[in-house]
C-alpha cells in the first residue's frame, strides 16, 4: 500500500505545479552537528538613585532627593510586577517550550525552551539544539492545488512517499513506524513516527502534515535514537502543538 511521490500523478502534480520542480524540493536530510553561541534573556533590574551629600546641601535639596528615591520607588515595583507577570503567562501557556506564531504563512507549533534557531536553505524555520545537533525541529512548505491532505492518499502512503523521497537522504535506510489521522478544528492532520538509519547514527523522529492556505505543510522533529527514550514526550508536545490557521 506504499506509494511513492515520484509515481503518484496525484501527489506530482499537486505539490509539484512545475513538472522541473519536483527535482527541485530540497533533501531535508539530518541536519551536520553544528554548534551555535546561546543567546542571553534579560534579566529584571532595580532602578537606584543615590544622592552624595554635599558640604553645603541645602534643605531644599534633601526634600528634592528625597523625592527622587520615592518617585523611583514606584518605577521599580511596576518594572518587577511587569516582568514577573510575562514570565508567569509563558509558564502557563506550557512549561519548558517556547511558542512560534508565523502569521504571514499561517502555522503555529511549541518547541522545547532552549533550542536555538538556525537557518537552513530551504527550510522555512528551524530550530535545534546546540548540544544535541540531531535534536530539532523543522517546518517546510511548497504548494498545492488541493483542498485536504486525504485527497493525497492514505496516512501510510503519504507519510512513506514523504519520507522516502524528501525527510531521508538516499543514502540512509528509513522505516516508518506509524501513520495516523485526526482532526483538528474540522482540519485534517496525518502525523507519523519513522527512523532513518545511517551509517554513523540512527534517528528516530515524528512528523505532521496537513493541507492550508493553498500549501503542504510538514514538520518534522527527532533525536539520537539513544536518547529517543528521554526525548519522546517532547517532540510528540512539539508535533501535537502543530496548528495551521487561515492568512
Amino acid at each position: 500500500m506504499t506509494a511513492s511521490l515520484r509515481n503518484s500523478p496525484a501527489i506530482h502534480w499537486t505539490l509539484f505545479p512545475n513538472p522541473n520542480a519536483s527535482s527541485q524540493v530540497p533533501q531535508i536530510g539530518l541536519p551536520k552537528p553544528a554548534f551555535f553561541p546561546c543567546s542571553r534573556r534579560g534579566l529584571p533590574f532595580l532602578v537606584k538613585a543615590e544622592l552624595t551629600p554635599a558640604a553645603s546641601t541645602s534643605t531644599r535639596q534633601d526634600r528634592l532627593g528625597r523625592r527622587q528615591v520615592l518617585s523611583v520607588g514606584p518605577i521599580t515595583t511596576w518594572v518587577s510586577l511587569l516582568y514577573s507577570t510575562s514570565s508567569s503567562f509563558a509558564a502557563e501557556a506550557k512549561k519548558g517550550f517556547l511558542t512560534v506564531v508565523d502569521k504571514k504563512d499561517g502555522y503555529s507549533f511549541l518547541y522545547p525552551f532552549g533550542w536555538q534557531e538556525v537557518v537552513i536553505e530551504g527550510q522555512d524555520k528551524v530550530f535545534k539544539d546546540v548540544i544535541e545537533p540531531l535534536e530539532s525541529v523543522s517546518v517546510n512548505m511548497v504548494p498545492t492545488i488541493k483542498q485536504d491532505i486525504r485527497d493525497l492518499g492514505s496516512p501510510q502512503e503519504v507519510a512513506q512517499a514523504l519520507i522516502k523521497k524528501v525527510l531521508v537522504p538516499p543514502s540512509q535506510k528509513s522505516k516508518l513506524v506509524e501513520a495516523t489521522e485526526h482532526d483538528v478544528d474540522g482540519k485534517t492532520y496525518y502525523t507519523f513516527e519513522f527512523v532513518a538509519q545511517a551509517s554513523n547514527f540512527t534517528r528516530h523522529a515524528l512528523g505532521a502534515i496537513s493541507i492550508g492556505n493553498g500549501k503542504f505543510y510538514t514538520i518534522t522533529t527527532g533525536a539520537n535514537e539513544r536518547r529517543w527514550g528521554k526525548m519522546k514526550d517532547k517532540l510528540n508536545t512539539v508535533i501535537d502543538s502543530f496548528k495551521i490557521f487561515n492568512v
